[in-house]
C-alpha cells in the first residue's frame, strides 16, 4: 500500500486546471493521497476487472526513448535529429538570430544535438544545449564528442525544477519545440531571461493549443499521454503573455504549422523504403519495423492535429532589451 501512495499521478485534466487557475500542485498531491487511502479497498477490487478509462490509458502509454526508438527516429529525421527540421532548415531558420563566431548560444530542447552541431559548424557559435530527456542528452553529448565538437556543442540534461540551471551568460537563445514540456512556464522563461545578455535574441518554436478546450479533444489527450515526459502545452496567446511578462519584447509572432506539417510529411515519405531495407534483416528487422510503425503513428497523430487546427506550431522571436542608461 505504501508503494501505491509513494508517487501520486495527478490526472492530466486536473494538472491543467490547477496550473491555469493557480492552485498549488503540492496541495493537490496531498489531497489525492488522502483520497487514495480512502479508495484503496475499492481500487483493489477493480484491479482484476479493470476500468474502461484505465484500459484506454494503457493503450496510449508514454513512449520512452529506448535504443531502438532512437535509431528509428534518426533513420527518418536524419542523424542527430528526433523531430522535424534537418541541417538546412535549422541553418535557415536561425538566420533570424544573426549569429557569428564570437557568440555563445543556449539551446533548449537539444535532442540528439543535431541543431547545436549545425549552428556550431555553420556559424562558429559556441553552443550549450539542454534537454529534458536524460537518454537523449547522453546520446547527444556522445555524438558531439564523436564529431569532434565536445567543447563547441555541449549537450546536457536539464532538470526543470533545478534552481538557477544555467551557470553563465549567453548572446543568443533558441528553444526548439521544448517549452511545452515545462510545467512552470514562468520559471523556465525567467531562467532563460536571466542567462541571456542584454540585447540578446531568443528564437522559439513550440507546440501550442488552439484554445483551452483543445484539452478535451480525445486525440489531443492521446498525443499528450504518448509523450516521453509529461507535457504542459498552452495557447500561443498565453505564451506571448508569459514572454512579455518575463520582460521580453516580441519581434516575430507567427503560426508555422503548415510549414511544420510539410517537414513531417517530407521526412516520412521515405518510411516505406526504410521499412523495405529493415525487412531484409530478418527477426532483428521485424522488431525495428514495429518500432518504426509506432513512431509513424505517433507523428501521424501530431500531423492530423496540426492539420485540423486543434494544435499549432508557433514561432516567436523575442528580444531581451538593453538596460536604459541613466
Amino acid at each position: 500500500m505504501a508503494e501505491k501512495t509513494k508517487d501520486i499521478k495527478i490526472p492530466l485534466k486536473l494538472r491543467f486546471k490547477t496550473w491555469w487557475e493557480g492552485y498549488d500542485l503540492d496541495d493537490v498531491k496531498g489531497r489525492l493521497k488522502a483520497l487514495q487511502k480512502d479508495e484503496t479497498s475499492e481500487s483493489s477490487r477493480d484491479d482484476h476487472s479493470g476500468s474502461r478509462d484505465g484500459n484506454a490509458k494503457e493503450q496510449t502509454a508514454s513512449r520512452p526513448w529506448g535504443k531502438l526508438r532512437m535509431e528509428m527516429s534518426q533513420l527518418i529525421w536524419g542523424d542527430g535529429y528526433c523531430g522535424p527540421g534537418g541541417k538546412e532548415h535549422i541553418a535557415t531558420m536561425c538566420k533570424l538570430l544573426t549569429l557569428n563566431s564570437e557568440m555563445s548560444a543556449i539551446i533548449i530542447g537539444a535532442g540528439f544535438g543535431g541543431p547545436a552541431r549545425v549552428l556550431a559548424e555553420e556559424f562558429g557559435v559556441w553552443i550549450t544545449g539542454f534537454e529534458l530527456s536524460k537518454e537523449l542528452a547522453e546520446q547527444g553529448m556522445q555524438m558531439s564528442t564523436d564529431a569532434g565538437l565536445a567543447s563547441k556543442a555541449i549537450i546536457r540534461h536539464l532538470d526543470p525544477e533545478q534552481n538557477d540551471p544555467f551557470d553563465r551568460l549567453y548572446d543568443r537563445g533558441f528553444s526548439k519545440e521544448a517549452l511545452y514540456g515545462f510545467p512552470d512556464k514562468a520559471k523556465i522563461l525567467k531562467d532563460i531571461y536571466n542567462t541571456l545578455k542584454d540585447g540578446s535574441l531568443f528564437l522559439i518554436t513550440d507546440y501550442t493549443l488552439s484554445d483551452i478546450s483543445a484539452l478535451e479533444n480525445p486525440d489531443v489527450q492521446k498525443w499528450l499521454r504518448q509523450e516521453a515526459t509529461q507535457p504542459y502545452p498552452v495557447t500561443a496567446k498565453n505564451m506571448k503573455a508569459a514572454l512579455e511578462k518575463t520582460g521580453f519584447v516580441i519581434r516575430v509572432n507567427e503560426d508555422i504549422s503548415g510549414e511544420y506539417v510539410g517537414l513531417i510529411e517530407g521526412s516520412w515519405s521515405k518510411a516505406a523504403v526504410v521499412a523495405q531495407q529493415l525487412a531484409k534483416k530478418g527477426e532483428e528487422g521485424t522488431e525495428a519495423i514495429k518500432t518504426l510503425m509506432e513512431e509513424a503513428e505517433y507523428w501521424a497523430l501530431r500531423a492530423k492535429l496540426l492539420k485540423d487546427g486543434v494544435i499549432h506550431v508557433w514561432r516567436f522571436l523575442a528580444n531581451k532589451p538593453n538596460k536604459e542608461i541613466r
